[in-house]
């Protein structure tokens, strides 16, 4: 960054809230960097060894896998991270919690497995490949046992972020070892399943060693307490599925392996640059929230000052996507991907448009506590999607899973820009 442009930052925001700001995007691209970084090997080594048909044929397994991942979780992510927050100073309360989720998450896991088994032995798009979803699934018992909710309502993220790292570098050494040729693709979800799986057992016993969580029998009350707590936030959640995992499914379901490759490889790259506006809006959340309970003018005057800044540097990320979209594709993915040009050309203004909405729906809305309308927009328009989504991947395909991605992420950004508008003209009015 030049010094013209830090100055400019600095004019914008001010010397103290730069100054704070910037220490805590540094410290969590820190902490997230890594796992950003490795990708940048395996990603080009995968794309070039596997080829798009099994890279395509990886990728749609995720997808699929992807949902058991959502009933698995349910929604304890927030609903058990809030109580154990509340309570993590019992350590009774806590025990009783952790083995309550732990045991609600486990009774999701065994459904999920025998639902795969059953769909998968009865529709041969599926048998052929069973072995395939078999170890994906191993995915979602790792992430059973590594209870990330934990952690968050204990405020130890740090144990979080070195148990990714580890996974991270198992994965990665093992891909380079084990797989040499498209052949080898069943070792990519094995190795990741295994790598998730052991650092899950892992945590287990760091979670009794270092905070003397015990598990104890849950009863059938504690099981229903849970289900009730997380319900709603499931529901968002699996309405959210539908616009954020569902493209490279249904891609799947009604074209080829080597189709979905091809998108796959396009919407991987734009997430990689998405992962960079995380650890910002990270940071700029909790300054804001607190900002917003002392003054929702001052809270107000940051966020559009934010906005600025947000929507200037991932316009400009929108722009090197769409301008360089042929030597990116070249360089991460290589020459058998070049039909993923068009497609990520197509995607390219999603990190200026989820950026836009990151502001609006996270750092305003949901700082200044309308989460519940921001729930209600999502699940409206994650219920809708599949209604736009499944006559254009069966008339365009890729390029038509492409554009749905487009329209379904900038009508969510629309929708919380006039929300946030209609809530800033009745503060105007109070």
């Amino acid at each position: 960054m030049d010094l013209p442009l830090q100055t400019k930052i600095r004019q914008i925001l001010g010397k103290k809230e730069y100054r704070v700001i910037i220490e805590n995007i540094l410290s969590l691209f820190s902490l997230q960097g890594f796992n950003y970084l490795l990708p940048l090997f395996t990603f080009p080594y995968l794309t070039r060894v596997l080829g798009p048909d099994k890279y395509g044929t990886l990728a749609f397994a995720i997808a699929f896998i992807s949902y058991f991942q959502i009933i698995t979780d349910y929604g304890f992510n927030l609903s058990a991270t809030r109580e154990v927050s509340i309570h993590r100073n019992d350590h009774k309360k806590v025990s009783k919690i952790y083995s309550s989720v732990m045991a609600t998450k486990s009774i999701l896991m065994v459904i999920s497995l025998i639902t795969l088994t059953l769909f998968v032995f009865s529709f041969e798009k599926f048998r052929s490949e069973w072995l395939l979803y078999i170890f994906t699934f191993g995915l979602v018992i790792g992430n059973l046992l590594l209870p990330t909710w934990f952690f968050q309502g204990m405020e130890k993220m740090r144990y979080i972020s070195i148990l990714n790292i580890c996974i991270s570098l198992i994965y990665t050494v093992s891909i380079f070892i084990f797989v040499k040729n498209s052949s080898d693709y069943l070792y990519v979800p094995l190795i990741n399943s295994i790598g998730s799986i052991m650092i899950g057992i892992y945590s287990i016993k760091l979670v009794r060693r270092q905070f003397n969580v015990k598990f104890c029998r849950p009863s059938i009350y504690d099981i229903i307490h849970q289900m009730k707590n997380g319900w709603h936030v499931f529901i968002s959640l699996v309405a959210i599925s539908f616009y954020t995992t569902s493209n490279t499914f249904v891609l799947g379901f009604f074209t080829s392996t080597t189709t979905v490759g091809y998108y796959s490889v396009a919407e991987k790259i734009v997430k990689m640059v998405l992962g960079l506006i995380n650890p910002i809006s990270q940071s700029l959340y909790p300054y804001i929230s607190s900002l917003a309970t002392k003054s929702k003018d001052d809270g107000i005057k940051f966020i559009k000052k934010i906005a600025i800044l947000i929507g200037f540097f991932t316009f400009i990320a929108s722009i090197f996507l769409l301008l360089g979209a042929g030597t990116i594709i070249s360089i991460l993915a290589g020459n058998q991907f070049s039909h993923s040009i068009t497609l990520l050309q197509i995607l390219s203004f999603l990190p200026f448009i989820i950026g836009l909405s990151t502001v609006f729906g996270v750092l305003f809305l949901i700082a200044f506590g309308y989460s519940n309308k921001v729930s209600k927009i999502q699940l409206v328009v994650g219920l809708c999607y599949p209604l736009l989504l499944i006559p254009m991947v069966y008339y365009f395909k890729d390029i038509g899973t492409a554009l749905s991605f487009l329209i379904v992420e900038t009508l969510i950004t629309l929708s919380f820009w006039k929300l946030s508008k209609n809530v800033v003209n009745e503060m105007k009015k109070c």
